[in-house]
């Protein structure tokens, strides 16, 4: 702990201080005697107002860009901290409460550790090559077959994601604070979105304090419930693999099982969450190779296997609720703070117990919400600033983002959780499974992917059939299986539609199309290397002429625009993605 906390604090001292003052102030004089006059200092253009309102918003959460190796001071221990700190979410518990009433202990848990498999073996490449390369998921997308705009519709499944398990845990802390303080569910709803809007305002350093110093009071409260129960009350686990569900029927089902695996990989999503953290790893050396891949493996698909535990662990508690305690508490056994109320109350003080269970409930969906709101902000912003070539602030959309889980919210989709989730998640699979088996496939064993994923404007095709294809057939294909398209007996296999199409068809598209669809140019027009002697990404900066301000090698190209004296000029990938023109862009190879 005290050695997050002192890269914490590094960071905010030579990093936060430099970096943001000397960037804001190269703003400000650009914007006082630069645009202006129609030139900045240096006789460089005059800077776009959108790219320069870019560039100073995303000095914090670096929106539309590759992460510079100059903003990533913390240690692999903080970044993986960071990043689970993002899994303190109370769903999982709902979750395996829900599918283990629906099923039965045995097909939930069978079901959950098909999804956990699913989800850890497409997650790996996703993670390690947002690592390796300091981009988000999106931008990951963007050079793993989907071409700059064609990643657009993922981006919107990621932000839809966001927003159904904002709601999510926005229900589940209105429950906690009806039954602890008395407040109407609908003022819950409302209170547990607004105090997430100042935590979001800004980006990696606050949500890291937040997350590391949290932790371990969550932890605690977790873990002690859990453990009074198999200690006091042995006999619970004998009840726990003998319940049956609601179905009633003894043994294991495929077809239950599969269902139960559908709505647990609503989740794959979650992957972009912890990219939005990993992308902050530092450079991988030989001196810290082992903690590198460690926080990559952990906090990247390693976020499953905890998960995992809080689903089994929600479905245990619910069960014992209602076959040792009250068998009418089915009714709320599938509602994390009655799980946790129930469970303390055994242990303490009845008004201690409701304390404690509220504070968990209010702990848990800040961590996951704050890390909501943010990553769906990013979407949503990522997403129009390609389409319209104009920035509006990430804030705009924090806000978008948070009106739309708040109406979810209202309109009580806690009752309809397992069929939102199961639906959701053929759209999830669809993506995620396409872009792993691009990296996983296509660059690595057939080669055709070009192996250094590519993001900027002008370096890619608008739309690559690879992927987007992909995609759009699998998820199109699954969610067809899940509303009984093909008849009641397939309908519960729309998961194994969902991942098999979207593995198989991304390398076979490849080879149909030889590939051609990857790169709009293979040459960006700058000598200097991309990567260092280690492999990492180049910490080399470029004077980006749009914005007149530095940017570090991987993300800047020539620009299609000479100097005043024919002298070569580079454009950073931020101003690119708000050049409406077109003039900057140089011509594709052919």
């Amino acid at each position: 702990m005290a050695e997050m906390s002192k890269t914490i604090d590094l960071l905010e001292q030579r990093e936060t201080v430099r970096s943001e003052a000397a960037a804001n102030a190269a703003i400000d004089s650009s914007e006082q005697s630069g645009v202006a006059s129609g030139t900045l200092a240096g006789g460089a253009p005059a800077a776009s107002g959108d790219a320069l309102s870019a560039a100073k918003e995303s000095l914090e959460d670096y929106t539309l860009r590759f992460a510079p190796r100059s903003y990533r001071k913390w240690s692999a221990g903080v970044v993986a901290t960071s990043a689970l700190g993002g899994i303190a979410y109370l769903a999982d518990f709902s979750i395996g409460a829900n599918i283990g009433i629906s099923y039965g202990t045995v097909n939930a848990i069978l079901g959950i550790l098909v999804a956990a498999v699913v989800i850890f073996a497409t997650g790996f490449p996703l993670a390690y090559y947002a690592a390796r390369y300091n981009i988000d998921l999106d931008l990951i997308t963007r050079g793993s077959g989907f071409g700059y705009y064609g990643s657009v519709v993922t981006n919107v499944i990621f932000a839809t994601f966001t927003f159904i398990f904002f709601a999510l845990e926005g229900s589940i802390m209105a429950q906690g604070l009806q039954l602890g303080l008395g407040i109407p569910q609908w003022l819950g709803y409302a209170a547990s979105t607004v105090i997430i809007i100042p935590l979001v305002i800004y980006g990696m350093n606050t949500l890291a304090k937040l997350q590391v110093w949290t932790t371990p009071l969550w932890l605690l409260l977790m873990v002690v419930p859990l453990g009074y129960l198999l200690v006091s009350h042995p006999e619970s686990i004998d009840s726990f693999f003998a319940y049956t569900g609601s179905s009633g029927g003894s043994g294991t089902n495929l077809a239950s099982i599969m269902l139960a695996a559908g709505v647990c990989l609503s989740l794959m999503a979650q992957i972009a969450e912890q990219i939005d953290y990993l992308r902050f790893m530092p450079p991988k050396t030989a001196e810290n190779r082992g903690a590198w891949w460690r926080a990559v493996i952990l906090a990247g698909p390693g976020w499953v296997i905890f998960g995992a535990i809080k689903q089994i662990v929600g479905l245990f508690i619910a069960v014992y609720l209602i076959a040792t305690l009250d068998p009418a508490a089915s009714a709320h056994a599938n509602e994390p703070v009655h799980q946790f109320l129930g469970v303390y109350r055994e242990m303490m003080p009845a008004w201690l117990a409701m304390s404690l269970a509220v504070v968990l409930v209010v702990i848990s969906q800040i961590k996951i919400n704050v890390t909501n709101a943010y990553s769906g902000s990013l979407a949503w912003t990522n997403s129009f600033t390609r389409i319209t070539k104009t920035y509006p602030g990430r804030m705009v959309f924090v806000v978008v983002n948070l009106l739309i889980a708040l109406v979810l919210m209202e309109s009580n989709m806690f009752d309809f959780l397992n069929t939102i989730l199961g639906f959701y998640a053929n759209c999830a699979m669809a993506w995620v499974v396409t872009v792993a088996s691009d990296i996983a496939i296509n660059k690595y064993v057939l080669k055709i992917s070009p192996k250094v994923p590519e993001f900027r404007r002008g370096m890619l095709h608008a739309v690559n059939p690879v992927g987007f294809v992909s995609m759009l057939a699998s998820a199109g294909v699954s969610i067809a299986v899940f509303f009984g398209a093909f008849g009641e007996g397939v309908q519960p296999y729309s998961p194994i539609f969902a991942v098999a199409l979207a593995l198989v068809l991304p390398p076979v598209l490849a080879v149909l199309t030889r590939g051609r669809y990857y790169l709009r140019r293979t040459d960006d027009g700058i000598d200097l290397p991309m990567f260092d002697a280690d492999g990492n990404p180049s910490s080399d900066r470029l004077l980006c002429h749009v914005t007149g301000l530095e940017f570090e090698r991987p993300d800047m190209v020539r620009s299609a625009q000479d100097g005043p004296d024919g002298e070569r000029q580079y454009v950073s990938s931020l101003a690119l993605s708000t050049d409406k023109t077109g003039e900057l862009l140089l011509p594709a190879q052919k």
